[in-house]
């Protein structure tokens, strides 16, 4: 017999319900977590003429940018595995999209002035 806990002798013991991708929501939420501070770390560095003086308030918003598209990419990312895995390709390509459509949506949100005024001469 198996060493388990029923609520009421005869009912099955309750196993926690996955998302209908097959990953929890708390996984997603772990990877957007794993992509923003990872998106994060990487700007912050990146492209800064000097590391020893404080961010401007543009280097900060350029930081927060990155690092909440790569929170979104990472979390689509894996909800589009885990339904590739489960070979359920239209819910993989709704992942995808939602995922590339957070990215573009935190660009346009997010985006300098300069960097928009420079998008709008170049067409």
């Amino acid at each position: 017999m198996k060493n388990t806990i029923a609520p009421y002798p005869g009912v099955a013991p309750y196993a926690p319900a996955m998302m209908p991708l097959g990953v929890p929501l708390r996984a997603s939420g772990a990877a957007f977590a794993q992509g923003f501070v990872a998106a994060g770390c990487l700007s912050a560095f990146q492209d800064r003429q000097t590391l020893l003086s404080s961010p401007s308030p543009v280097e900060l918003k350029r930081v927060l940018r990155h690092a909440l598209q790569g929170g979104a990419a990472l979390a689509a990312g894996t909800r589009a595995a885990a339904a590739f895995q489960q070979q359920d390709y239209a819910r993989m390509l709704v992942a995808t999209a939602a995922g590339a459509a957070g990215v573009l949506i935190i660009e346009r949100l997010l985006r300098d002035a300069a960097q928009a005024e420079q998008e709008n001469q170049d067409g």
